[in-house]
């Protein structure tokens, strides 16, 4: 089906996201929570459009309202940049410093004075994108607590998690770098917590905590699995598919 969007007609499928639609024809919507790998999430609220059909017009986020039937889209429409700006405008009284934060304050030419002093800096907008990674991989080690403009995420009390197996994806997958990770000298600093980085056998770079890697080879089944690298691997691999390929010929 065909869906108009600011002005002009793109092909969308049934059930297909507006952010979808929009990102693969290069119509720019600002996000931080939404993560192709982690989708649904809708918290930092960003990616607000206004949607017009035979009801009358509404305003939805676009990562997570599916399309059912022909609509018309406005993603800069005189309303949804005002609110987006308020938006932006809570966000950077949060994290006045952010790098993300103060290039979507530069590009809406937000006014930030307004709310200075008010919310304590933190460089977390708690989006939820490490909490849901987490437990996407299962250890479930960090979780939103407090309430209010205290609520943060964080290991429970604050302390060294027993869960918690340093594979940084949390880190890896924070929108806006609030979970800072550290590694020197053959240790990886997270949570409060350090943890030994094992070396590839072929490269001899480090590439994995030891928690890490026997937690994921564990899931796997692969509990005898050898200490290389995915880049390694991937040569290992090209090489062996090379000489499969050599021999056909």
């Amino acid at each position: 089906m065909q869906i108009k969007i600011d002005g002009d007609y793109y092909e969308a499928k049934m059930g297909e996201f507006i952010l979808d639609v929009t990102r693969r024809n290069s119509i720019k919507i600002p996000t931080l929570c939404h993560n192709p790998a982690l989708p649904g999430l809708a918290s930092c609220r960003l990616c607000i459009v206004e949607v017009i059909d035979e009801r009358g017009s509404k305003i939805v986020t676009s990562c997570i309202y599916p399309i059912k039937k022909k609509i018309e889209v406005k993603t800069n429409s005189e309303k949804i940049i005002k609110m987006r700006k308020t938006i932006i405008k809570l966000l950077a009284a949060r994290s006045p410093g952010n790098q993300a934060i103060r290039e979507l304050v530069e590009e809406y030419k937000v006014n930030t004075d307004v709310f200075a002093g008010i919310f304590q800096k933190d460089e977390c907008i708690l989006c939820g994108l490490c909490v849901k990674a987490c437990d996407e991989i299962g250890t479930g080690a960090i979780v939103t607590v407090n309430r209010g403009i205290i609520k943060k995420v964080s290991t429970p009390y604050d302390e060294a998690s027993e869960d918690c197996i340093g594979c940084g994806a949390c880190s890896e997958i924070c929108p806006t770098d609030a979970i800072p990770i550290e590694e020197r000298n053959g240790i990886r600093t997270i949570w409060n917590k350090d943890f030994q980085l094992l070396k590839c056998l072929k490269c001899g770079k480090y590439f994995s905590t030891k928690e890490e890697f026997e937690y994921i080879n564990k899931k796997l089944g692969n509990e005898d699995c050898e200490l290389i690298c995915k880049d390694c691997k991937r040569k290992i691999l090209a090489k062996e598919f090379k000489e499969i390929f050599k021999g056909i010929r």
